[in-house]
């Protein structure tokens, strides 16, 4: 969950009233929030750096407060106090409209061609006459940056640039050059850069070289020009000084470049929104026109309000409370939900603003519905259908065999689901097409290519990374490999399997017998070729010739057991000989 830090006195100023800590973690709690540590800048620069850095340091009281991922509209001052004054229903929900510009000359904004290939979507809108203050300001500049951490994805969805409007002048170019071609001052440089130096200049700045990644390897880099060929901003990485805004800005031109054109709706909608509380016409944004490569025009910010409709006695039987429809109406009103009953009270009629994106589903509605009601209202009552809970056979089977073969003397490992195809392939003798393995589509490292079929590399590796423990090894593993199945509505299946492997001076292949009887007696399976099992020499690439046996048991080949080969020892990285035993236990459950 995203953590929002506020001053305490502005908070409250702005609530209109003081709490007590004790207080306002309680109408935290009934809003669905958590405050979860109340600090101060001193404190925080004390426990990361020392008390000595923390000197002079200010001792104004911030409450950091948990908000869920998905409710945008609470990670600044501003929604967060708005919503909490419409639960409060100390105001009324506002209502945000998009105008047209006073002077009648729309802000226009053209997508070029060559961007397709970086970020090809943006979107636009106008904040006019808006008022900064020094704390209007600084929190302007963090919701950017909340926004570009969550919703943004670390600005690789979505990157939010901020221009002072009277420093520049449009239409604006929204285009896509070759490093070598664009040239700016970047934000608080005094100097021009190439696009090629500024990403050497950022490499070591510890903030802006997280997000280098997301275009430097690109042949063109995405760039906004004015008609004066100002550049504004060379998206996702930094403005340019030239638009920086400042406590002095009265118009803001907001740019949100992307390659999720929804994402990129949903961060303009939220940063206007928030902060058109601040322009002489509260609550009003002035639109922008964008223009995309193939001549459609569009006009931003949306600001789409949609409606919902809900039935009371779904709302009343999910939650498990019995309220009239317009007091569930009430209670979704002062969630920002404007509502209000329809028909003959079958219906409640839910208006969902363009601040909650977060509301997707009817079950939305009933949650918010749920939160003003509180959660500590709702009265306890015994369940209608009794259910009594079974543990699932096959975990119950694995649990017990567990026991038992850590009681035999062997050592439980638990090795990664993911590894190489050299590990289930190559290493065990075997062509990676024959292994029906599912791949990895953008596997991160090497280590994690395909799905395991088999338990034995993770406890060959496991040896090896123990081989100067005292001899002999004894390990085994009860877990689940996966195979492709087209039978399945996901194209693969699990299987659970049991590994067990001795690995010591000598082979040890009475040791690993030993264990499979033991196994079969557990399971109360007699040694018998007709009801029972057995073991019947074969071949396997990854055991020594002539030392391999399939192991039988309910009509079926269950698996193998045998002398490793002395290939697949040496690929493991290990020196001396091993036995190893491997079994499927589905069939005994």
């Amino acid at each position: 969950m995203p953590t929002v830090s506020v001053n305490r006195d502005l908070l409250f100023q702005a609530l209109g009233r003081t709490y007590t800590d004790e207080e306002f973690d309680e109408l935290c709690f009934e809003y669905g929030l958590e405050l979860d540590e109340v600090t101060s800048e001193k404190d925080i620069i004390s426990k990361e750096k020392g008390d000595e850095k923390a000197e002079g340091a200010s001792e104004t009281i911030i409450y950091k407060i948990d908000v869920p991922a998905n409710r945008y509209d609470l990670l600044c001052l501003e929604g967060l106090v708005r919503g909490l004054q419409v639960f409060k229903e100390r105001i009324r929900v506002p209502r945000y409209k998009r105008i047209a510009p006073s002077s009648g000359e729309i802000q226009r904004l053209t997508i070029t061609e060559e961007t397709t290939q970086v970020r090809p979507y943006a979107v636009a809108a106008v904040l006019r006459n808006i008022a900064f203050a020094k704390d209007r300001y600084d929190s302007f500049i963090d919701l950017q940056e909340k926004l570009h951490q969550n919703i943004c994805r670390k600005r690789s969805l979505v990157a939010i640039g901020t221009h002072d409007l009277d420093t520049i002048s449009g239409p604006f170019i929204y285009t896509a050059k070759p490093p070598s071609e664009i040239k700016f001052k970047p934000l608080n440089q005094d100097k021009e850069y190439s696009a090629t130096e500024i990403m050497d200049l950022y490499k070591v700045d510890s903030h802006l070289r997280h997000y280098l990644h997301i275009i430097e390897n690109e042949p063109l880099y995405p760039v906004i020009y004015d008609s004066n060929g100002v550049v504004l901003s060379m998206p996702p990485i930094i403005n340019g000084d030239h638009t920086k805004i400042s406590l002095n800005t009265r118009n803001v031109f907001i740019e949100c470049t992307a390659t999720d054109l929804t994402k990129a709706k949903i961060v303009l909608d939220i940063l206007v929104t928030m902060f058109s509380e601040y322009c002489q016409k509260p609550f009003t944004v002035e639109a922008a026109e964008v223009t995309y490569p193939n001549g459609k025009s569009y006009i931003f910010p949306e600001l789409a309000y949609r409606r919902e409709k809900i039935k009371p006695e779904i709302m009343n039987k999910k939650i498990g409370i019995v309220e009239t429809p317009s007091n569930l109406a009430k209670l979704l009103t002062r969630m920002c939900l404007k509502s209000h009953v329809i028909g003959n009270g079958n219906n409640i009629e839910v208006e969902i603003p363009p601040t909650r994106p977060d509301i997707i589903h009817a079950c939305d509605i009933i949650e918010d519905a749920a939160i003003a009601y509180g959660y500590n209202n709702i009265q306890m009552t015994i369940p209608k259908t009794y259910t009594i809970a079974n543990q699932f056979p096959l975990n119950k089977l694995t649990e017990l065999l567990r026991q038992d073969l850590a009681a035999a003397g062997f050592t439980e490992a638990l090795t990664f689901a993911l590894c190489s195809q050299e590990d289930i392939a190559n290493k065990l003798g075997v062509d990676i097409s024959a292994t029906k393995a599912v791949h990895i589509s953008n596997p991160k490292t090497a280590e994690f290519q395909v799905a395991r079929t088999t338990l034995l590399p993770g406890l060959l590796k496991t040896i090896a990374a123990n081989r100067k423990m005292p001899l002999p090894l004894k390990l085994f593993e009860i877990s689940d490999i996966v195979v492709k199945d087209s039978t399945k509505d996901v194209g693969a299946r699990n299987h659970r399997h049991l590994c067990a492997i001795y690995y010591n001076k000598n082979p040890g292949f009475e040791v690993i017998h030993g264990l499979l009887d033991r196994i079969m007696q557990l399971l109360d399976v007699l040694p018998s070729k007709e009801n029972g099992y057995h073991i019947k020499a074969s071949e396997d690439s990854a055991f020594f010739p002539g030392r391999c046996a399939e192991i039988f048991a309910k009509g079926q080949c269950i698996g193998h057991l045998g002398v490793l080969h002395p290939e697949v020892i040496t690929k493991f990285e290990l020196a001396m000989p091993c036995s190893a035993l491997e079994i499927t236990i589905e069939p005994f459950v």
